[in-house]
């Protein structure tokens, strides 16, 4: 699982180092060559996003930085961290609901894939099958049993 993130993480940030290095230059000398730069829009435009890109590359690597020293060895064997799958019963619901708790980078409710920041990540996280978790929204608490709990140590 780091690795997939760590890949996703570095091929985004070569995509935009090629766009920093080829095109946003050619870019910026095709809207210099149209003449005067405090109203050119195309040049203003091209800046702006030069000015993005090389955030967003900082960004990615200092989270890929951060992602590398994780050690995924020292995460619990039985209690939910990051990468464990838990399977929950809401009250009053018979249905179960499958979530596996992701970095924020990947979350994706739709998916079943959430974050270990969001709040109900955060309610899941240290959790055991059986014990209740109660969620705080906007809408109002929900509540919460752990049926089932899978860890990053059990794929």
């Amino acid at each position: 699982m780091k690795a997939r993130i760590l890949k996703r993480l570095e091929d985004e940030a070569n995509g935009l180092e090629r766009e920093l290095r080829t095109e946003l230059p050619k870019e910026i000398q095709r809207a210099r060559e149209l003449g005067d730069l405090s109203e050119n829009a195309e040049y203003q435009a091209a800046k702006e996003r030069q000015t993005f890109v090389h955030a967003r590359v900082a960004m990615l690597r200092k989270r890929m930085a951060e992602i590398s020293m994780m050690n995924l060895d020292r995460l619990p064997t039985d209690r939910a961290a990051f990468g464990s799958t838990v399977k929950l019963r809401e009250d009053g619901n018979l249905s179960l609901i499958s979530y596996q708790l992701v970095m924020p980078e990947d979350a994706d409710a739709t998916k079943g894939l959430i974050s270990t920041s969001s709040p109900i990540g955060k309610a899941i996280v240290g959790k055991q099958a059986g014990d209740e978790i109660t969620v705080p929204t906007p809408t109002g608490v929900r509540r919460f049993e752990m049926i089932s709990l899978s860890t990053i140590h059990d794929e």
